[in-house]
């Protein structure tokens, strides 16, 4: 009882650390389909807690989406606008935050996105909390945690094209992001890796950024020629896309599981692997 009044009370001001979210990236499917493969990745220490709570972090990993709240700063933190630092790698970006900054100011950075540095920043909450044994703060920021992972691996959360307007293809992230995975989850298995050690979470971080940002022209293109000859975005259109971009969306949700469960179990194993309740 105690601990679910503990994880009660920490939702309720927690939740604030939340920013605002519009209907880019990811739906509530992929995130809750996300978290729920993450937790089988996990080691055996972690399975015990993370099989028990695994109803509370599918539920609270969308909490975001249907609260919009607003965090400290008002600004949305869950993509990166890599595209508006040059061409890819994006090298003229710093990865460390206060280089950042100085580098281009704190006002440009929070306007083109703060993803990977607010996943490192949940990477040390989760630890922090680890240490401290507050399992109820464990669980609400291993779901926060996992909706900023899942997003790094969207690409539209990656671009300054993220609802496809600048390429005459309106709406074309949310076709991807939410219209495939909802018409097709049941048809499809996401796979994820077992959990493994990283190194440095925010650096980690720009990596899936990068690798997603990678993959955008692929998905606009598969867009592109799935709407070819059709007027309208129906199930000829969405059969035609999946056909093209669904491996894609198979691996991103498959890595974005490997890496949620790499997150939670890296902070966990920088906390000093702590015996976690049963």
């Amino acid at each position: 009882m105690r601990l679910r009044l503990q994880g009660a009370a920490v939702l309720s001001l927690g939740i604030l650390a939340f920013s605002v979210l519009s209907a880019f990236g990811w739906g509530e499917t992929a995130d809750r389909l996300v978290t729920n493969k993450a937790v089988d990745t996990l080691p055996e220490e972690m399975q015990p807690f993370f099989n028990a709570s695994r109803q509370f972090l599918v539920q609270h990993v969308t909490a975001a989406d249907e609260l919009k709240i607003t965090g400290t700063t008002g600004h949305r933190a869950d993509f990166i606008q890599l595209d508006h630092y040059g061409q890819f790698p994006f090298s003229a970006l710093p990865r460390e935050y206060n280089a950042a900054i100085a580098k281009f100011n704190r006002r440009t950075l929070e306007q083109f996105g703060l993803l990977p540095w607010q996943i490192g920043v949940y990477s040390k909450k989760l630890t922090d909390a680890f240490r401290e044994h507050d399992w109820g703060q464990v669980r609400l920021s291993a779901s926060i945690l996992a909706h900023y992972v899942n997003a790094a691996h969207d690409p539209f959360n990656t671009t300054i094209n993220m609802d496809g307007k600048l390429s005459l293809q309106p709406g074309v992230n949310e076709r991807f992001s939410v219209g495939l995975v909802d018409r097709y989850q049941l048809f499809f298995f996401v796979k994820p890796n077992e959990a493994a050690l990283i190194h440095d979470p925010t650096d980690h971080a720009f990596e899936d950024c990068l690798t997603s940002h990678s993959l955008l022209e692929t998905v606009l293109l598969a867009d592109r020629r799935a709407h070819a000859g059709l007027t309208e975005y129906k199930e000829d259109y969405y059969d035609r896309f999946y056909s093209l971009a669904g491996a894609i969306l198979v691996r991103q949700l498959s890595d974005a599981s490997t890496d949620v469960g790499s997150y939670w179990m890296t902070a966990w194993i920088n906390a000093g692997r702590p015996a976690l309740p049963q």
